[in-house]
């Protein structure tokens, strides 16, 4: 579909909602964009046409524009993207990068933006509607996402890529390596020789690092097992690192987002790790409850915007969402000082999802093979 073809009719809104945001909406415009770009924000994406220069009438607020351009030899490059809040009625100005093919964050000359914010009447034709049918699930997406936490989780370039920048560094025997006293091997020779790849500084998501200990300073070998088996100690540290408890599921959102339209891996590993986090926790379970009742609401969303294969092949493979809701659900289930109206949350919940999934969530107190607890041996 060319999105400089799509019409207000092709958006569910009604007369006076259109009109405000017609007024109250802000616009995104983006020049020479090549024909054929793939481009999207937020749920919605398209190739573009001919004409096309950007979005019009984008309600206020959060929002994430994502393209995938080509190359000189016709290869789709990886998808690459920016998150903006945008404010009532403003104009956003970019421009088309072709040598690095992206959109460009360099600020236009001033003259430039004042023109075309003149001319925005004419520019009319060329910008495509905002896809308002699906705003209220966007909605519901980012709805924990402040505008600084953004700020702190987004990369230094404001960039956000499906495929990570590395930059390579003259490769050096290891510290390990030259502590050997033995002679390396051709194949640890081999391995020297190869460049030493990172990401490229201020391309990397600025995710809350995962801490380092999962136990007090100090702790007993006892208190260490019991700290491996519910995991709330590491929960606690994590949750000092924001500012707020709901900053968590903002960060959750924000990872499943970067996933779901910029097809980032980095963010789902995040997602994953959260996730199996707060599923595996339990004296939390009992002592955050509001915590936790969002986070049934965020997961709940997320599960149904997941595309089916990929719902599919946790189930049949991984197993990690289905395994870690048998553990939170188990501990819902048997500890008595869970909140009453978080059980029955939960309760409604698991029945959703055996409806649509068809996962099994019988026999709770049976431990699957891959969610067997681990306990530490001294």
């Amino acid at each position: 579909m060319a999105l400089a073809n799509i019409t207000e009719e092709t958006i569910e809104m009604d007369q006076e909602l259109a009109k405000k945001l017609f007024v109250e909406g802000a616009c995104f415009v983006v020049l020479d964009v090549p024909l054929g770009t793939e481009f999207g924000i937020d749920l919605k994406s398209w190739e573009t046409a001919e004409r096309f220069k950007g979005v019009k009438m984008i309600p206020p607020g959060l929002h994430f524009i994502y393209y995938s351009g080509t190359n000189r030899h016709g290869d789709v490059t990886p998808r690459a993207g920016f998150m903006h809040i945008f404010k009532k009625s403003e104009i956003l100005v970019r421009r088309w990068d072709s040598e690095k093919e992206e959109i460009s964050d360099k600020e236009l000359p001033e003259e430039t933006v004042s023109r075309i914010k003149s001319d925005i009447r004419n520019l009319d034709p060329c910008l495509g509607v905002y896809p308002y049918d699906m705003y209220g699930r966007w909605l519901k997406l980012n709805s924990y996402i402040s505008e600084e936490l953004l700020s702190r989780l987004v990369p230094l370039s404001g960039q956000i890529r499906s495929a990570l920048e590395y930059t390579a560094s003259p490769s050096t025997p290891t510290a390990e390596r030259k502590r050997r006293s033995r002679p390396s091997t051709a194949e640890e020779k081999e391995d020297d020789l190869l460049p030493q790849l990172s990401a490229t500084p201020g391309t990397e998501l600025r995710l809350t690092p995962y801490p380092s200990q999962s136990y007090p300073e100090g702790a007993s070998p006892q208190e260490i097992t019991r700290h491996s088996l519910d995991p709330t100690f590491t929960l606690d540290s994590l949750l000092a690192s924001y500012t707020m408890p709901s900053e968590l599921m903002g960060e959750l959102q924000f990872c499943f987002i970067c996933f779901l339209t910029g097809y980032c891996l980095e963010a789902l590993d995040q997602w994953k790790r959260l996730v199996r986090l707060l599923c595996t926790c339990q004296a939390a379970v009992c002592r955050r409850p509001q915590l936790y009742s969002q986070f049934l609401d965020v997961l709940e969303l997320h599960l149904s915007e997941i595309p089916e294969d990929f719902l599919v092949d946790i189930v049949a493979s991984v197993n990690l969402v289905y395994a870690s809701l048998r553990e939170l659900f188990r501990t819902m289930q048997t500890d008595s000082e869970v909140d009453g109206r978080l059980r029955s949350k939960a309760e409604r919940f698991q029945q959703r999802l055996t409806d649509k999934f068809e996962w099994d969530f019988e026999d709770l107190d049976r431990d699957e093979d891959d969610e067997a607890p681990v306990i530490v041996e001294l």
